[in-house]
């Protein structure tokens, strides 16, 4: 078991900073984990290494900060996770509940991602690679939660735009999908 991102009873990684957001519910009852979305996000767009997304996902953005966050005011949105440029781990919603990330979403036939998937969020763009530690540490943060909510395969670890297409573009093309799922089939065999 990996012990660097080990979940708890809370539902909840220990020893992870977590920042609770207000913007989550209950999921359904009896629902499965099954999915696990990954996005990325800059705010403004471009600019990283700032306290803007957590602003976001906490409702307290002040949206005349920047002229692109005027479009944001009134979004409430959030995600389980947070993973910076450095590969810091923020998180924001408990597994267990419903965190509103996906919006409106299918997964193979499957309405309302957001009932049976978990969140991540990457500090990132369309246009800048992705680090080596959000690499190492997306993949160590999902061997964890593969091994908790066993019902999460392979197949199910998707992209945003995979899920919304033609509504969004995240993780984007900067995302090394072969590199990622390399690591994931390597840490699996090891």
């Amino acid at each position: 078991m990996n012990r660097k991102f080990a979940i708890g009873e809370s539902h909840r990684f220990d020893n992870v900073h977590f920042v609770e957001s207000p913007n989550c519910d209950s999921r359904p009852d009896d629902t499965r984990i099954t999915l696990i979305v990954i996005h990325a996000i800059s705010l403004p767009p471009g600019e990283f290494g700032n306290h803007y997304v957590q602003a976001l996902f906490t409702n307290t953005l002040d949206e005349t900060i920047h002229p692109t966050f005027a479009d944001l005011v009134n979004v409430k949105v959030s995600s389980h996770l947070y993973l910076t440029r450095k590969g810091l781990l923020t998180q924001f919603v408990p597994f267990n509940k419903r965190a509103w990330h996906a919006g409106e979403s299918r997964y193979r036939g499957r309405r309302n991602c957001n009932d049976y998937s978990i969140g991540i969020e990457l500090e990132g763009t369309a246009d800048v690679p992705f680090t080596d530690s959000q690499y190492s540490n997306l993949v160590d943060v999902i061997c964890s939660l593969r091994v908790k909510y066993d019902a999460i395969p392979l197949s199910g670890i998707v992209g945003h735009n995979e899920i919304s297409p033609g509504r969004k573009w995240d993780p984007g093309p900067q995302f090394d999908w072969r590199r990622f799922m390399g690591f994931m089939l390597n840490k699996r065999s090891s």
